[in-house]
C-alpha cells in the first residue's frame, strides 16, 4: 500500500479591542499518530511567544499543547504546521460481515466480574451529545433485527447526509444537539454529533473525531465539504467486522457521507466537540473580538522532509 503524505497548515488569529493578560490556552492541534497515519513532523507558532508551554498525553491517546501567554496584547496568531503520512484505510471492508448490531450493544451491559470493555465509554452520553429519545427512533429503520452494526451505521450515515443540509449559518458552536436534529441544517460539527447520538442511543459506541481533509482532492475527485477548515466526522465502533482495524473502530464522514480513505488526516478523538476542540482558552480583558482561522492541506513532494523533528514530548515550538 502506497502512503500519501500531506501538509496541513492552520492559522488562527484572535484581534482584540482592548489588551488582553494573561491568556491561557489550550490547543488540540497535533495529528495522532498510529497504525494508518505517521506524523512526520509539527511546529506551533505562536505570537507573541508564550511564557509557559507544554504538552501533554490525554486519555485518549490525544497530544494538546498548553501555553500561556502573559504579556499584554491586542492580537494573538497561532500557526500549527504539519507533515503526515496516510495509508489507505477500510478498502478491503465488509460491512455486511461482521457481528450483528445487537451482539455488539450486549457486550457493553454491565455484567458481575466481567472483564471492562473501554468502548463502553463511549456509548454514554456527553455534555454535547445529550441522551435524546428523538435519536433512537431516528436511527431504528437502519438497524433491523440482525443488521451487521457495519451496515447499520453505513446505512444511518446515508440517510442522514441525505436528509441533513450543509449551512454555515444554521447552528453555532454551542448550539443544542435537539436544536440542530430539529432544524436538519448544520455544519460537520452537528453531522457528527446527530451520528454519534443515534448510535448511542441504540448502545452502541461512537467516537468523535476532529481533523482536517485535502483540499484539493487527489485523481479529479471533487472537493469535499469541509475542506480548508477543520472538519469532523465519527469513528463507530465494529468490532470483528472484516476490514476494520483491530481495535474496531470505523470512520464515516456523514458530511460527505463517505468512508475516509487517505484524504482525511485525524488531530484528536473524543466524546464530543467539546474534548477536541482545537483551540481554547481563558483571558482576563479583551472586550470584543474576531476570530479568523484559516487551513489549508496539501500533498508532498515524494521526499519531502519532516516541518521539524518532533521533540520526546511530541511537540516544538517557535516564533
Amino acid at each position: 500500500m502506497s502512503a500519501l503524505n500531506l501538509e496541513v497548515t492552520h492559522v488562527t488569529r484572535y484581534d482584540y479591542a482592548v489588551p488582553v493578560s494573561p491568556a491561557l490556552h489550550l490547543a488540540h492541534l497535533q495529528p495522532l499518530s498510529d497504525a494508518g497515519q505517521s506524523l512526520l513532523g509539527f511546529e506551533l507558532s505562536v505570537h507573541p511567544a508564550p511564557d509557559e508551554l507544554s504538552a501533554e498525553t490525554d486519555v485518549w491517546g490525544n497530544v494538546r499543547n498548553l501555553f500561556a501567554v502573559v504579556v499584554p496584547h491586542r492580537s494573538l496568531s497561532v500557526r500549527a504546521t504539519s507533515r503526515v503520512s496516510l495509508l489507505p484505510r477500510f478498502a478491503g471492508l465488509q460491512a455486511g460481515a461482521g457481528p450483528a448490531w445487537e451482539s455488539v450493544a450486549r457486550r457493553l451491559r454491565y455484567v458481575a466480574r466481567s472483564p471492562y470493555e473501554p468502548a463502553v465509554e463511549f456509548a454514554m452520553p456527553s455534555p454535547f451529545i445529550p441522551r435524546l429519545e428523538a435519536l433512537r427512533e431516528y436511527a431504528r429503520p437502519s438497524f433491523p433485527p440482525g443488521r451487521p452494526v457495519a451496515a447499520g451505521a453505513l446505512h444511518l450515515m446515508h440517510r442522514i447526509h441525505a436528509e441533513f443540509r450543509y449551512d454555515g449559518d444554521a447552528t453555532q458552536v454551542d448550539t443544542p444537539l435537539a436544536e440542530a436534529f430539529a432544524k436538519r441544517h448544520g455544519v460537520c460539527q452537528d453531522f457528527a454529533h446527530v451520528l454519534a447520538g443515534s448510535l448511542r442511543m441504540l448502545g452502541l459506541p461512537a467516537r468523535y473525531v476532529s481533523g482536517y481533509l485535502l483540499t484539493t482532492p487527489v485523481d479529479g475527485e471533487p472537493v469535499l465539504v469541509g475542506a480548508d477548515a477543520s472538519h469532523a466526522w465519527v469513528q463507530a465502533w465494529a468490532p470483528g467486522t472484516p476490514g476494520v482495524p483491530e481495535d474496531g473502530w470505523l470512520d464515516l464522514d456523514p458530511t460527505n457521507d463517505l468512508v475516509p480513505g487517505t484524504g482525511h488526516i485525524r488531530l484528536a478523538v473524543g466524546r464530543d466537540y467539546g474534548d477536541v476542540t482545537p483551540l481554547r482558552g481563558v483571558i482576563r480583558g479583551g472586550g470584543a473580538h474576531t476570530l479568523t482561522v484559516g487551513v489549508h492541506t496539501r500533498p508532498l513532494e515524494p521526499g519531502a522532509g519532516p516541518v521539524v523533528a518532533t521533540s520526546p514530548a511530541g511537540q516544538e515550538i517557535g516564533r
